[in-house]
């Protein structure tokens, strides 16, 4: 089939540094391929793919130092060149929330969007009504709650090639691990008081936004004195393995709706186990007391600990071998081109493994 790939420009796909949606536009472009599709890519520049690039920016924005830009009009932009050429393409997937939808209406059945957000804000349900002839996808069946009449194909879940993150069947094992942003509805204060009932150090290897400059200031910084908490940063791809694989377990105490949580299957695929809140996508992807623990308080969460040291770790990569690899994603993906390409629209299903 030929299918486009359209990302979002704010970081390159795959990014260097944090992201997520970015993140699985890469990995589903790469396997597509690997499964003998004809793939183009509608990202910015610098991005590293097997799939054709069609090159809608000279560098994602996130990382590109000049000062005045517009995110609005290197998306107008990329809408247009798409329009111009679609009728190249079997299938259209976005991966740019909405901002398609006034353009392509003509072209809708065949068509997918993915949402890799949450859908609780104001004015979504709005826009959703007003553009209902889109068939979506949702990363988790929590995701779709706040929009549950929409027309949701499928939900798929997402993937990560099995050869990005090593396994490790004997960790170092003296430190928890948090992964992700530093921002109020993740929670690293939490994973600090989390680690602190247990008795173990913890490593907090997260960006900081903009937005959530002054809760860092404010409220975990002052954290950071204690010796048994060590701020990292900003990792990638190439850091992940060693610091998510020598972790006892990966915190994951979200106080949000998550709509997936890539970070769970990234320490997944290192033999990792996940203990996390019972909120969002989360009871979805963790198998209790297999994969991980779920659970609904700091001491939950630090009982937990010494029991999620004894899970098997090499159960917890079959776990994610079978449900998570890209390649699992992308079939799930692929049965759905092929039906929207012959005008084969499925009843809302759900394409996630168990």
């Amino acid at each position: 089939m030929k299918i486009a790939q359209i990302a979002p420009l704010y970081e390159s796909v795959p990014p260097r540094l944090y992201g997520g949606t970015e993140r699985i536009v890469a990995y589903l472009s790469d396997a597509l391929v690997e499964l003998g599709h004809e793939v183009t890519l509608f990202a910015s520049a610098d991005a590293d793919t097997r799939a054709t690039l069609a090159p809608m920016r000279g560098q994602a924005i996130r990382l590109d130092p000049h000062p005045l830009k517009s995110d609005l009009a290197a998306n107008l932009s990329m809408m247009h060149e798409l329009r111009q050429r679609a009728s190249e393409f079997d299938v259209l997937h976005f991966h740019v929330d909405l901002i398609h939808f006034p353009f392509f209406g003509d072209m809708a059945p065949v068509t997918v969007t993915t949402l890799h957000g949450r859908l609780d804000l104001d004015d979504l349900a709005g826009a959703y009504r007003r553009w209902p002839a889109y068939p979506l996808v949702s990363i988790s069946d929590n995701q779709r709650l706040p929009l549950s009449w929409a027309n949701w194909l499928a939900t798929v879940q997402h993937g990560i090639p099995e050869s990005l993150l090593h396994f490790n069947s004997k960790p170092a094992g003296d430190y928890l691990a948090f992964l992700g942003r530093i921002s109020p509805e993740k929670r690293p204060d939490r994973a600090i008081a989390i680690a602190r009932r247990s008795g173990l150090k913890v490593k907090i290897a997260a960006k900081v936004d903009a937005a959530d400059r002054a809760y860092f200031a404010n409220v975990i910084e002052p954290l950071l004195a204690d010796p048994m908490v060590e701020f990292v940063g900003e990792i990638g791809d190439a850091e992940k393995s060693e610091f998510l694989g020598n972790a006892a377990a990966l915190l994951f105490p979200v106080d949000w709706p998550e709509p997936f949580g890539l970070v769970m299957i990234e320490a997944m695929a290192c033999g990792t186990p996940v203990i996390a809140w019972s909120n969002g996508s989360v009871p979805e992807i963790i198998d209790q007391g297999v994969t991980g623990y779920i659970v609904n308080s700091e001491e939950e969460a630090a009982s937990a600990v010494k029991r999620a040291m004894a899970l098997d770790r090499r159960v917890i990569r079959a776990v994610f071998e079978r449900r998570f690899g890209a390649k699992v994603m992308a079939r799930n993906y692929i049965k759905l081109y092929w039906q929207l390409a012959h005008g084969e629209l499925p009843g809302a299903s759900i394409l996630a493994t168990g």
